[in-house]
């Protein structure tokens, strides 16, 4: 394998300079550098091509991979002195990544995340584990001249297991200029249909051809949990319930009765295979179609339990305020329709909503709903999502109980 680091005879390394401020940002461990902090470039530089960055006294920085057609120009690999990127260096950080996962998962679990791009040292690169299959999923070009040397680092360490790529809907376009689609098997044998992994010894499936992020919501595993073990006796509503992931662990910890609430038939139907691929659930369970928002504000139905998953309300930070907002309506709506001494668990998947500004709204609708309550406790991200720089965290979740 190629050493990363070298170029070609005919061309001189690609030396970057940037502002003051983005010299200090690289210092700190942060691990984007964008096109406008770029204040000289001595040539034009090709996606996936390694960039090396030097401070106003021309000494090295950092180096990374740069990106020509993202506003985030490089994709910060390493700071401080000078290092050899080679095969041997990527696979260092590949086992470390999984050392970091060795001791969370059993037999009982075989879908995680095994690499979660920037804070495990993959910059722009996801990959999912469900059973034997690995979903790879891309968000720059960058990776694309790469993609032999991260298959191999994989083969190696997962004999056998296909690999399913996902691609990020702006890179799309040049995937497919690169040859690459996708939902594309890079490695295996193509699914024929969703892939059945274990979690916490639940059975579910995973679209990962076409299915949301890798196709499942790996993410929200730790407070699935937590979920499970509130459920007891209770009348539990999963609102956007996607594939019914906090319904059939409700429905294993005792609950009465389930409603998984989505306005995607798809996900419904999902929810409903999920729970055949566990007979010895017992809990009435029982699918609703709807939009939240509006069911929600006008149903009477009262419940014990109530998880609100929704999507992400901020896609941008012109969104921010009205997300905040949203939340504060949907937990005030849900609060309306908890039983005496129930539960809402509420969470958020906004990186442009700050786990301060999340929770302030939740508690705000429980402050106005004029009922006596108290927080059980408050939650970001489960391990194998760890985080390492702001800009990477997005997930939060709160529990309350009202009297």
């Amino acid at each position: 394998m190629p050493d990363l680091a070298t170029t070609s005879p005919t061309r001189p390394r690609l030396r970057l300079r940037v502002t003051a401020a983005a010299e200090a940002q690289l210092r700190g461990g942060h691990p984007w550098l964008y096109a406008s902090s770029v204040r000289e470039q001595n040539r034009e530089g090709e996606a996936g091509e390694l960039a090396v960055v030097y401070d106003r006294r021309d000494r090295f920085l950092a180096l990374g991979l740069y990106d020509p057609h993202s506003p985030l120009r490089v994709r910060v690999l390493h700071v401080g002195f000078p290092v050899i990127v080679d095969e041997t260096w990527w696979a260092a950080r590949l086992d470390a990544a999984l050392l970091r996962r060795a001791a969370l998962f059993g037999p009982e679990t075989d879908g995680y995340r095994v690499l979660n791009g920037e804070s495990d040292g993959f910059p722009g690169a996801v990959v999912d584990r469900y059973a034997d299959t690995l979903v790879l999923k891309l968000y720059t070009a960058a990776w694309f001249p790469h993609l032999p040397l991260l298959l191999d680092l994989l083969a190696e360490r997962f004999p056998g297991f296909r690999v399913v790529l996902r691609l990020s809907r702006n890179i799309v376009a040049l995937a497919e200029e690169a040859g690459l689609r996708d939902g594309q098997t890079l490695a295996g044998d193509e699914p024929d249909g969703p892939v059945i992994f274990r979690e916490s010894g639940l059975r579910f499936e995973a679209d990962v051809v076409r299915g949301q992020k890798t196709g499942f919501f790996l993410d929200q595993r730790e407070n699935r949990r937590r979920v499970e073990a509130l459920a007891k006796g209770r009348r539990v509503l999963n609102a956007f319930s996607f594939s019914g992931g906090f319904s059939l662990y409700a429905a294993r910890g005792g609950a009465r009765e389930v409603v998984s609430l989505d306005i995607s038939p798809h996900a419904l139907a999902s929810a409903e295979r999920n729970f055949a691929l566990n007979p010895g659930l017992t809990a009435r369970h029982e699918t609703v179609q709807a939009d939240v928002f509006e069911w929600l504000a006008e149903t009477k139905r009262e419940f014990d339990l109530i998880i609100l998953d929704p999507p992400s309300l901020a896609r941008r930070e012109a969104e921010r305020a009205g997300a905040v907002r949203a939340y504060g309506k949907l937990a005030a709506d849900g609060l309306r329709r908890l039983a005496p001494g129930g539960v809402l668990v509420s969470a958020s998947c906004s990186a442009h909503v700050s786990a301060d500004e999340f929770f302030e709204a939740v508690r705000g609708a429980a402050r106005r709903s004029g009922r006596k309550w108290r927080e059980l406790r408050t939650s970001r991200h489960a391990p194998d999502h760890h985080a390492s720089f702001p800009e990477a965290e997005y997930l939060k979740a709160i529990s309350l109980q009202l009297d």
